[in-house]
């Protein structure tokens, strides 16, 4: 197809513009489109029925025009079709829709098995992990709740929750829990409670329903949103028995709107018999430890007698030990002393001249003093010393 030549002194009117777009979408050709019933309009004894077909995951929409014998009996709105349509554009109004020539509702099987498709595809992009799970706070400032308007859900968590603690707060977000509108209102209002800087905790629930009720619950587009909460998420919806994705990627799967009451806020009595319990222990601790101390403070004046007298004895006893060592050791050294001074002395007495003159040597020196030491050095006066004294001498030659 050619593409079209304008401009803002050539424009193409309005007509040329519808024909092209009605020319490229009859190309289309019959096509198989799956979807949610939102709306529809049976009018008794006319040939043409209308519905609107809402996709299931996203806030898009279609008309969807189809013969009255195309259309089962057993479709109604909220129901899971799958059609064969082709695409129509109306150049009067300008509108596109899709006339039916066939329509097949979805049933429950194979609901369930699209169920555990698409949970298989978002395990396996970790949205279930346990990592990303987050813990509940203790004592939450406020509750977000998203809930059905005045519904036994709402009833349950928030006379539960302040049966436990009456001074819980919540932020209520009722909303469609069921129906078309449901998946888009959910995530509105997860949205606003999330972006709260109050609200500490969400709770997403719902009583029990069939697997039909609960399918936005499974469907892909929440699941993504809880996954994206800062807020941790709790998901309390239906029965014990119902499993639905948003209890997967939830931080927290209650059984029960009533579970959920329970594991959102602590029992106010139950803390209180806590405290007090641990209060009751810590005072028998105190009273154990200052009877012990005060049995140990009656017994000090003995115990630091005794230890007094021990370390006396001790003291004592190293005392002398260390004299007698001290005495050892000191007469050692006199011993030692004494036999190097009678080695020194007889050594000394070894070399004296004195005991050279003893052996009957003498000394002779002049009257200048001068010591002789040969024949001619013996001039005149001289002076003899032997071992016994001194006495004059003349040389004879």
């Amino acid at each position: 197809m050619a593409r079209l030549e304008t401009s803002a002194e050539s424009p193409v009117p309005v007509r040329v513009v519808a024909l092209r777009i009605g020319e490229w979408i009859a190309r289309l050709g019959e096509i198989w489109v799956d979807g949610q019933v939102a709306q529809l309009n049976r009018r008794p004894g006319v040939a043409t029925q209308f519905l609107t077909l809402r996709d299931a995951n996203a806030n898009v929409s279609m008309t969807v025009t189809c013969p009255r014998g195309v259309l089962p009996d057993s479709v109604t709105e909220g129901s899971r079709v799958v059609l064969r349509a082709r695409p129509d554009f109306y150049l009067e109004r300008g509108t596109l829709s899709l006339r039916a020539t066939e329509i097949r509702p979805v049933g429950l099987g194979e609901l369930l098995a699209r169920l555990e498709e698409l949970r298989r595809l978002l395990a396996a992009e970790g949205l279930f992990a346990a990592d990303r799970k987050r813990a509940l706070p203790f004592l939450p400032r406020t509750i977000g709740l998203i809930t059905g308007r005045a519904s036994a859900a709402e009833r349950d968590v928030v006379e539960n929750a302040r049966r436990r603690l009456p001074g819980a707060r919540f932020r209520l977000e009722n909303v469609a829990m069921q129906g078309t509108n449901a998946v888009l209102e959910v995530v509105d209002a997860l949205r606003r409670l999330d972006r709260d800087p109050d609200v500490d905790v969400i709770v997403i629930a719902r009583g029990g329903g069939s697997v039909e009720d609960l399918l936005p619950f499974s469907n892909e587009t929440l699941v993504r949103a809880v996954a994206e909460a800062f807020t941790p998420v709790v998901s309390a919806i239906g029965h014990e028995t119902d499993r639905p994705l948003l209890d997967f990627v939830a931080d927290l799967a209650a059984s029960t709107p009533t579970d959920a009451a329970k594991r959102i806020v602590p029992d106010l009595d139950e803390e209180l018999q806590t405290v007090a319990a641990l209060r009751g222990r810590a005072r028998a601790c105190i009273r154990t430890r200052v009877d012990r101390e005060t049995e140990l403070m009656h017994g000090l004046p003995e115990r630091l007698r005794r230890a007094v007298r021990g370390r006396l004895e001790r003291e004592r006893h190293d005392a002398g030990a260390l004299r007698a060592r001290g005495r050892q050791r000191f007469g050692g050294l006199l011993e030692t002393a004494r036999s190097d001074l009678v080695h020194v002395r007889a050594r000394v007495r070894t070399l004296s001249p004195q005991a050279t003159l003893d052996r009957g040597y003498a000394v002779v020196r002049r009257a200048d003093g001068a010591i002789v030491r040969g024949p001619a050095d013996a001039t005149g006066p001289l002076r003899v010393r032997v071992a016994g004294g001194e006495f004059g001498a003349v040389a004879d030659r």
